[in-house]
């Protein structure tokens, strides 16, 4: 074990490395990557908003999204891009994970804050490969198989239904977080505000605001899903993003309010073009 350990040390040391010389690269795959993230949100809230007030539309997730680019013109080579760029910021969030780009801390805090990194990473790993299934014609999950794949997992080993409704209750918890960073627009400390041209900076942080608020609700209500999913013991209630967008239109003045929670997701989506470009990245 002795020898394991100073082993492991040396390889992390070279990974980390490894990592930093690569610097450069590394950030300009993360800035595509916030730039892949805008142009799927910006399909989801915009198919959303044709949902909410016209007849054609619909409410769809990341990987609907994902399905929309590529049947457009020139789709399968728009979503290669789009495929790179997720890639690209998947492996942003796994350095900001190891390496503590951001300074988040080794205290508990930090240490959350680091494996919400880590778990952003996977997903948009995921979603990165699921465009890739796109563009080559392999078969891919849709709706919300995904969620109530994983969600049945979970309820089926010792404990699980607890830990399900831990997870339904972090991801209200990360909602509320949301909301109140859009509210707060403390997000703005990120950005290099001094370098956005005057008239556009407050366009640029507004468009954040409006962003995170609606995200934040769209994960409450996830989150919500997940919870209820635990407590009747039943994978098939937990549901994703489309599935939370089909709730807001099912209830009274359902239009109005998915057309407010749209549009904002459309916001977020330029929001994330404003942080490629002015996000202060380092490694």
């Amino acid at each position: 074990m002795a020898n394991i350990t100073p082993s492991l040390e040396k390889m992390q040391r070279g990974a980390e490395s490894t990592v930093r010389q690569a610097g450069p690269w590394v950030v300009k795959l993360a800035r595509a990557g916030y730039a892949a993230k805008g142009i799927v949100y910006i399909v989801i809230g915009v198919l959303a908003l044709q949902a909410a007030f016209t007849s054609g539309g619909k409410t769809t997730n990341s990987q609907g999204a994902l399905a929309a680019i590529v049947h457009q013109p020139f789709g399968q080579f728009l979503l290669g891009i789009v495929a790179v760029g997720l890639a690209g910021y998947a492996l942003w969030r796994f350095v900001e994970a190891g390496l503590d780009a951001e300074n988040k801390g080794a205290d508990a805090k930090g240490i959350a804050t680091r494996v919400g990194y880590l778990l952003s990473g996977g997903a948009y790993a995921v979603l990165a490969y699921t465009a890739y299934q796109l563009i080559t014609g392999a078969p891919s999950s849709k709706g919300n198989t995904g969620t109530q794949d994983w969600t049945a997992r979970l309820l089926a080993i010792p404990m699980g239904q607890e830990l399900v409704g831990l997870i339904g209750l972090v991801v209200i918890g990360l909602g509320i977080a949301q909301i109140v960073r859009g509210y707060k627009s403390n997000f703005s400390k990120r950005l290099a505000l001094n370098e956005i041209p005057g008239a556009y900076r407050n366009w640029a942080v507004t468009s954040g605001r409006l962003g995170y608020i609606a995200r934040g609700i769209v994960f409450v209500i996830i989150g919500g899903f997940i919870v209820e999913a635990a407590m009747h013991s039943n994978p098939k209630q937990a549901k994703g993003l489309g599935s939370a967008l089909d709730l807001l239109a099912n209830q009274p003045y359902g239009p109005l309010l998915l057309g407010i929670v749209a549009a904002g997701l459309v916001a977020y989506g330029i929001f994330m073009f404003v942080e490629a470009r002015y996000r202060r990245l380092t490694i």
